[in-house]
């Protein structure tokens, strides 16, 4: 599976030397973690995070796992098929959206926004050039497609793409060093940077202010530490105030419509596993990898199985 490319900021001298020419595209920078993933000729998904691959989903963190179910829900298979001649070489990148630094409008954000489409040794044909030119329509022999192609591939195969801000700014036109970070699409309030993108595959970030610093490759520029705020170190000691805070009805609607969404069964394992999913991707709590305000997932789920019984029993405004 190929590799995440580096995402360097614009300014550095790490940044390609003909980032800012041409004409530019100008995208909204997710504060998440990388996903990858390539689908084999049986049509199995195969995922992987900016550093591994996953085996299988049982690998993948609680907090990304709403993305990988996303993806293998929505993504079209027959699409990608009847697109390119060998889907095995294609590798598509995006962001697993997940709070580190910056809360968004979960309830609006989609789990995975696709940034990337790799093609590897194969001629690729968009799945929707509606509004691609005939030049980028045509497949490069392993490249990276440009994002105006990239984002075609994502809507063709049921996946939403990262949002543009910008397209086709001329170059001349650009002054990193005055760029006014723009609200994000996403929440009430900025973005937490935005990356640039040339045709030619040249890319770079410029960061705002906000939260942590966001991924450079996809990676948590923090190394995926949440933020010690009082909540996340209260509810460490605690998963049963973690909880009672955030394991709300409105939570416990939305998971369910998301189920029931897709003709599956609500359980409460079912149910109990979708919520401590969800808890760990929205809140400021990490869920077991060690870090100060880390809990237990085995303690978050013990909370929320006498509530997800409730819920199913009662289906009432009453816990």
């Amino acid at each position: 599976m190929r590799a995440f490319s580096p995402l360097p900021t614009v300014t550095d001298g790490a940044a390609p030397d003909d980032l800012l020419r041409g004409h530019l595209w100008i995208l909204e920078l997710i504060d998440g973690t990388g996903l990858r993933f390539r689908m084999d000729e049986t049509g199995l998904l195969r995922f992987g995070d900016p550093k591994a691959t996953y085996a299988d989903d049982g690998e993948v963190p609680l907090e990304l796992r709403p993305a990988v179910r996303h993806v293998r829900e929505e993504f079209d298979r027959e699409a990608l098929r009847a697109a390119v001649n060998d889907p095995e070489g294609i590798t598509f990148f995006g962001v697993a959206t997940h709070r580190r630094g910056t809360d968004y409008d979960w309830a609006r954000l989609p789990p995975f926004l696709g940034t990337d489409v790799y093609a590897e040794d194969v001629d690729t044909e968009d799945v929707d050039t509606a509004d691609v030119s005939a030049e980028d329509a045509k497949g490069r022999e392993g490249a990276f497609r440009p994002p105006d192609a990239a984002a075609a591939i994502f809507e063709g195969v049921g996946l939403a793409p990262v949002d543009a801000v910008e397209r086709e700014v001329n170059a001349r036109d650009f002054d990193p060093d005055a760029y006014a970070i723009p609200d994000s699409a996403w929440r009430d309030g900025p973005a937490a940077g935005v990356v640039v993108r040339n045709k030619r595959g040249g890319r770079g970030k410029i960061t705002g202010e906000i939260g942590t610093e966001p991924a450079n490759d996809g990676e948590p520029a923090n190394g995926g530490k949440p933020a010690n705020d009082d909540e996340s170190i209260a509810a460490a000691d605690d998963p049963d105030a973690l909880v009672e805070s955030h394991a709300t009805r409105e939570r416990f609607d939305r998971v369910v419509a998301a189920i029931e969404r897709h003709g599956d069964p609500v359980t409460v394992d079912s149910l109990t596993d979708r919520i401590v999913e969800s808890l760990a991707r929205e809140t400021p709590v990490s869920l077991g990898d060690g870090t100060r305000a880390s809990v237990d997932p085995e303690g978050i789920r013990s909370a929320v199985v006498p509530r997800a019984q409730s819920f199913i029993d009662d289906r009432t405004d009453e816990w």
